[in-house]
């Protein structure tokens, strides 16, 4: 067994943006995510969770972080003053997304529709529409087990867009830490948001049918923003060739595998971190992390430094 705190682990990937990723619910996500978080502080590594599964936010109940800020996350909705507005249109006309409807002395903005862009005010011409904001969710960050910092939004009830509060949780990353970022299932907009700048997507997949489908969709989502993905597969039985044929054809590489074990479901039903309570498990997060970095290292990327 190794040491309490990782003695002889040498691992570096430091200011990585690494994201956490399925096709589907139910497959491990998170909880692959916040052990991976805990090994990597663990072997000595500056982390940061960010969990940007905004609409059910789950990472918390692992991190166990002591909330120390919180703030209302806004964005902005058009405001018609009705004196000036003359109904000619042309706001509703040029809105690609249909929040505005011009009705003949009046007009009315739809802000669960509106993204936020601006053009509305650009084109009015009795510049009768100016830029307000409204709160869509909060962001709360703290420091939870191992000192991992953690930053997660909280997607107001009722709220349609998700991508904004995305946006902005991501844009509390900290420079030198190691950026754990845990990503919506499927492969929605919000996911879209969530992968795009990262430095590699891990997949956490299960080995069934329905797995490998929506692994596939998702893969391919990762393949069109250009990111190196590589696969946890997670409650595995002995192998299951589809999904090892469908890896070996497409050459996406399996960075670990972890088995289905009763002891790992009654420690996560207590909202416990793993390799807390099951050390065992440690050496196969260690070779996720070697993995990760040796095939990051083989892809020439910048921010790996190997020992």
């Amino acid at each position: 067994m190794r040491g309490k705190n990782g003695e002889g682990i040498v691992i570096d990937l430091t200011g990585m943006n690494i994201a956490m990723a399925s096709g589907k619910g139910g497959t491990g996500k998170t909880t692959v995510a916040v052990n991976f978080a805990w090994f990597l502080a663990y072997a000595g590594q500056q982390v940061q969770y960010l969990d940007c599964d905004v609409e059910e936010p789950n990472g918390h109940i692992f991190i166990k972080p002591s909330i120390r800020t919180s703030s209302a996350s806004k964005v902005m909705v058009p405001v018609v003053d009705q004196e000036k507005c003359t109904s000619c249109g042309e706001c509703g006309a040029k809105c690609q997304f249909h929040a505005i409807v011009n009705l003949p002395g009046d007009t009315l903005i739809f802000p669960g529709l509106c993204h936020s862009c601006g053009l509305c005010s650009a084109v009015c011409p009795a510049g009768a529409i100016t830029e307000g904001t409204r709160d869509v969710g909060i962001i709360e960050q703290g420091r939870g087990v191992r000192e991992i910092k953690f930053t997660h939004g909280i997607l107001n009830v009722g709220e349609t867009m998700a991508v904004p509060l995305i946006k902005k949780v991501k844009m509390e990353r900290k420079d030198q830490f190691i950026h754990i970022v845990d990503a919506p299932p499927g492969t929605s907009c919000p996911v879209v948001a969530t992968l795009n700048g990262s430095d590699a997507v891990i997949m956490v997949t299960e080995p069934t049918p329905f797995g490998l489908h929506d692994l596939k969709i998702v893969i391919d989502v990762a393949r069109l923003l250009n990111i190196p993905t590589g696969v946890v597969i997670n409650r595995d039985q002995g192998g299951y060739p589809p999904l090892s044929d469908y890896l070996e054809t497409n050459h996406i590489p399996v960075l670990a595998v972890i088995p289905e074990d009763a002891e790992i479901a009654r420690h996560y039903s207590r909202s416990e971190i793993i390799l807390e309570s099951l050390p065992n498990y440690i050496d196969t997060y260690l070779t996720l992390a070697t993995n990760l970095e040796k095939f990051l290292g083989t892809a020439g990327n910048p921010h790996v430094r190997r020992a």
